[in-house]
């Protein structure tokens, strides 16, 4: 496909370098470098002739050991998952407490919210602000409106219920801290901190998550006053853009705002070193290779691009792929310019070709895994059901109301997209000895890398990246979108 981005054609040599795999021996030791950073010695990324680079064990792994807990380099919770959950939007754990998270769901809930409803999205975005600006108080407070309500049966019922409306001014009483829920102090949430360049929109779990996210990305996309975007009404249009189409592109964002920021910092660095009396031609040069060196966690990841390997639709028959293509490569190049319009910097300038921003996407299309964290209201409500009898009827008579408020889902997960360097590594098999799998322990975005069988050291560590069930041809065809095909024993087995 012809360029339709004149800064591909302007920036062909820097785009070029940027694109250009890194030498083998230059990947091990990046990945050594962040294995030892992490303190992770049971794991070794190192080259496999066949597939580039994977992971192999460093030591014998028993089976449902857990082998990595890899941090999230880039990641995002979905615009349709926010209304329901209230997380740090660095580490994605739930934050302020089953008050708070029970009553914005239920405030958003009676204001007619509805991820159905973009326009009452984006709209309730001042409204969810002022639901997190709450702190629940300790103190027992006077629940006798809901100690009345009728509880059927001796538990608390977790089968599927149509939403009952609780009494006026319950919500709010959750939101502002005067009703404390029973029980609720036995699953504690960290305080919900507002983002330090008031958007809004961004709250962590703690300062520290708060001042990470913003060194690292966020101090260019946040539309608050202390913004370091060059507009943030570009910025907000770059945002509903990608809200109303694929909010993949708000990942695209972070890595060009994570990459860009780490060339500053670079380059102050750069500067502080070196003396005044440099050349321009030494200018431009060392900037590129301050910018190769910013973009090196990307430059190691397998990418392609986005309109190249993204799957075909069931919708859309073979003869029109050639248009579906296009189509897809013209709606990276709206968001771009979007993007461009609200961040662009000079000296990064190849970072905003489309060539970059398309093979962005692409690492994201391949190298992605769910987001999921659980919410803790299934625990919440799962710690009133296990009570001895009692103290279950008695706080059942309480809890049953709001249960039955929020109906069918009264329990959903943290769900968004999220780009693991270490987990990225690790190769497919339909047969795998490994797989990703969230314990009762983990409750924040790290993927967690379990152990399926026992593994002994040397061996590659293996993950599925699809239904390692389903039929051999029905695999192949799903693992062709990744751009391989699966040779494992278990393919080569059941090959016709």
């Amino acid at each position: 496909m012809k360029s339709i981005c004149p800064i591909d054609e302007l920036c062909a040599t820097q785009v070029a370098a940027l694109l250009q795999p890194p030498p083998p021996h230059l990947v091990e030791e990046y990945f050594e470098h962040l294995l030892t950073t992490k303190k992770c010695h049971a794991i070794k990324v190192k080259q496999n002739g066949e597939f580039g680079k994977g992971v192999y064990a460093n030591m014998d792994f028993r089976e449902e050991e857990l082998i990595l807990k890899d941090e999230i380099l880039l990641g995002h919770q979905h615009h349709s998952n926010k209304l329901d959950c209230l997380v740090c939007s660095y580490c994605f754990r739930f934050i302020g407490s089953i008050e708070l998270q029970l009553g914005r769901k239920l405030y958003l809930q009676n204001l007619g919210v509805s991820m159905d409803n973009e326009g009452d999205v984006a709209t309730s975005a001042h409204t969810s602000e002022d639901c997190c600006n709450t702190v629940s108080s300790d103190e027992e407070n006077d629940i006798s409106y809901v100690n009345n309500h009728e509880i059927m049966g001796d538990c608390v019922s977790f089968s599927s219920k149509t939403e009952v409306p609780l009494p006026q001014g319950v919500v709010e009483s959750l939101l502002n801290g005067e009703l404390k829920l029973p029980y609720s102090n036995k699953l504690p949430l960290p305080s919900a901190i507002s983002c330090p360049g008031e958007c809004g929109e961004g709250y962590y779990c703690s300062k520290l998550c708060a001042d990470f996210d913003w060194e690292s990305s966020h101090s260019l996309l946040c539309t608050g006053k202390t913004s370091e975007s060059l507009s943030r009404e570009a910025l907000s249009k770059f945002i509903q853009h990608a809200n109303e189409t694929n909010d993949i592109f708000l990942l695209a964002a972070k890595a060009i705002s994570f990459t860009t920021l780490r060339y500053r910092k670079l380059k102050s660095t750069r500067l502080k070193e070196q003396e005044k009396h440099t050349t321009s031609d030494e200018l431009d040069q060392s900037n590129l290779s301050l910018l190769l060196e910013a973009w090196k966690p990307m430059s190691v990841a397998y990418k392609r691009r986005w309109w190249d390997c993204i799957a075909l639709p069931d919708d859309i028959d073979c003869s029109d792929e050639v248009a579906f293509r296009m189509q897809i490569k013209e709606l990276a190049f709206t968001s771009l310019q979007l993007l461009k319009e609200a961040i662009f910097d000079k000296e990064c300038e190849p970072l905003f070709s489309l060539e970059i921003y398309g093979h962005i996407i692409g690492i994201f299309e391949l190298n992605n895994l769910d987001l999921v964290v659980e919410s803790p209201m299934e625990d919440y409500f799962s710690y009133i059901d296990g009570l001895p009898h009692p103290e279950k009827i008695q706080a059942g008579k309480i809890a049953r109301p709001f249960l039955e408020a929020l109906g069918d889902d009264y329990s959903v997960c943290c769900q968004g997209t999220a780009f693991y360097p270490l987990q990225s590594c690790i190769n497919h098999s339909c047969c795998p000895n490994a797989k990703a799998f969230k314990r009762e322990e983990d409750r924040d975005g790290q993927a967690t890398i379990i152990s399926a069988r026992p593994i002994c050291k040397g061996e590659e560590v293996t993950i599925s990246y699809i239904d390692e069930n389903l039929p051999f041809e029905v695999r192949q065809a799903l693992l062709a979108d990744y751009g391989f095909e699966c040779r494992c024993s278990k393919c080569l087995e059941e090959e016709p």
